[in-house]
């Protein structure tokens, strides 16, 4: 599927109002990634409050600087899901521990209840969510430094 042909601005209550190429209008619509974790710039759908599609992105580099800022922007304000980039410590190699680690977002720390709170996504990417259900992604386990990858081993 294409990426559909559409202009998107804002409305004076900050709402994003969606104009197709044949003229129709949609207020309030909303991106939805189709995979946020494996190709978060690709397949993103345009979604009206009921979720009936309305438009759809193949690649956000397909759309207008202008465009792509206010796709991004609303993204960013509907997910939240800090990635870690370093585990620092842990309290223990039994569960429940706290987690000290490094985000692209700053330091935080967290409490693990089980092994079922790591999921693998892929073959490198894990999900890790804490005791409040905060998700953290951990995008590439292999390309963290080795202190981080000795700590996941053991948890894995």
């Amino acid at each position: 599927m294409a990426t559909s042909k559409f202009e998107l601005r804002r409305n004076s209550f900050g709402k994003l109002i969606l104009t197709t190429e044949e003229g129709e209008v949609f207020e309030g619509v909303s991106p939805v990634r189709a995979f946020p974790i494996q190709s978060p710039l690709m397949s993103i759908s345009m979604v009206q409050g009921d979720g009936r599609e309305v438009a759809w992105i193949d690649q956000l580099s397909d759309l207008s600087d202008d465009t792509k800022k206010l796709v991004l922007e609303e993204l960013e304000g509907r997910e939240f899901m800090p990635e870690i980039q370093q585990i620092l410590d842990v309290t223990s190699f039994a569960l429940p521990c706290t987690w000290k680690v490094l985000t692209d977002r700053g330091e935080t720390e967290f409490v693990l209840k089980g092994d079922e709170d790591i999921r693998r996504i892929g073959g490198m990417s894990l999900l890790v969510t804490d005791n409040h259900g905060i998700q953290f992604l951990i995008r590439d386990m292999f390309s963290m430094d080795k202190h981080s990858r000795k700590i996941l081993d053991r948890f894995l």
